[in-house]
């Protein structure tokens, strides 16, 4: 990438035609890096967490409450609106961690980890929207003729739940919170991860670099959900990763990925503050095998939606390969 001293960026035309996992060839090379960036990545998200609890629970405690209480509304069980915000300002601090440690590390600007184009391409990210509800759409209607799938599912046949405070300050946290919360998973999984296994990997061949940059941070996406997951539930979050890693790599940034995982936590928050109970459906533990039919409607029916928009749109999948489409506003 260029020296922060040049007198200019490069021009499209002037890039060399990478993909998006392929991204770090365009900065410092060594083999170290990555793998720096990976456990640096991992202990700033950490203590970002960390300092947001200290923070929350010193609110909390000032604002009345005393320890146990403190402890109780951040404990996860029974899940609370303030440990939702938690978990999703936690996840949010995901997005400058990566910043940081891309441009330290692989003198990155930001918009090099949203895609291609050095940017989020905003109306290509609202089209993703729609498209997500056109795949939930056929998930919701896969799931009303199957079985249920276990806890974290929602019978929509039951009647509604009563509304109350609790449910309002649940309903805030979502709207406000839970989008950065989704970003900042994709940025961390499909975003840096992707790019740091696809350098690592890139000199097995540009299959095999795609194939590692896609599965290993879907593995891990998954894995990060917790140890105590059944197979069902592991299967969905890993099958949800692979989806989205193949999208970046098929639509070149982060749009698709960020456009699914919210509206995918909209609707599964929706129907469990409508129907159901927040905390089976942020700690499932029971799925059943009835679930994998429910998961392959929304992959593959997003998956194929998107990339046939996206060829269609002409969305830029390389550097290098000129201007299809004008950048409305940087990161």
């Amino acid at each position: 990438m260029h020296s922060p001293d040049a007198a200019a960026p490069p021009t499209a035309a002037e890039l060399p035609s990478v993909r998006y996992d392929e991204l770090h060839r365009l900065g410092p090379r060594a083999l170290w890096r990555p793998l720096a960036g990976i456990v640096f990545l991992v202990a700033l998200v950490f203590a970002a967490q960390l300092l947001i609890t200290a923070i929350v629970s010193t609110g909390l405690y000032l604002g009345g409450l005393d320890l146990d209480q403190v402890a109780d509304r951040l404990g996860g069980d029974p899940v609370t609106p303030t440990f939702l915000a938690l978990v999703n300002l936690g996840w949010a601090a995901a997005i400058p961690a990566v910043w940081l440690v891309a441009r330290a590390l692989h003198g990155q600007t930001p918009g090099w980890v949203a895609s291609v184009v050095r940017g989020i391409r905003w109306r290509w990210l609202l089209v993703c929207l729609g498209l997500s509800v056109a795949a939930l759409a056929i998930t919701v209607g896969v799931a009303s003729l199957l079985p249920a799938q276990g806890t974290g599912t929602v019978d929509m046949d039951g009647s509604l739940n009563a509304w109350t405070s609790a449910t309002r300050d649940f309903l805030l946290v979502i709207l406000l919170l839970t989008p950065l919360q989704a970003a900042g998973e994709e940025y961390a999984f499909r975003g840096y991860l992707t790019q740091a296994f696809g350098g690592l990997a890139g000199r097995m061949g540009p299959r095999a670099g795609a194939a590692v940059a896609v599965v290993v941070p879907a593995l891990l996406f998954a894995v990060a959900h917790g140890i105590g997951q059944d197979a069902p539930i592991f299967f969905d979050r890993f099958a949800f990763g692979l989806v989205a890693g193949v999208l970046v790599i098929l639509t070149g940034g982060l749009e698709a990925g960020i456009a699914m995982h919210v509206l995918n936590n909209f609707l599964a928050y929706a129907l469990a503050l409508a129907y159901g109970d927040m905390t089976e459906a942020i700690h499932p533990a029971d799925g059943t095998w009835w679930s994998i039919p429910v998961t392959l409607a929304q992959s593959v029916s997003f998956l194929v939606l998107t990339v046939l928009v996206a060829r269609r749109m002409g969305i830029r999948t390389r550097t290098g390969q000129g201007i299809l489409e004008p950048r409305r506003r940087p990161v």
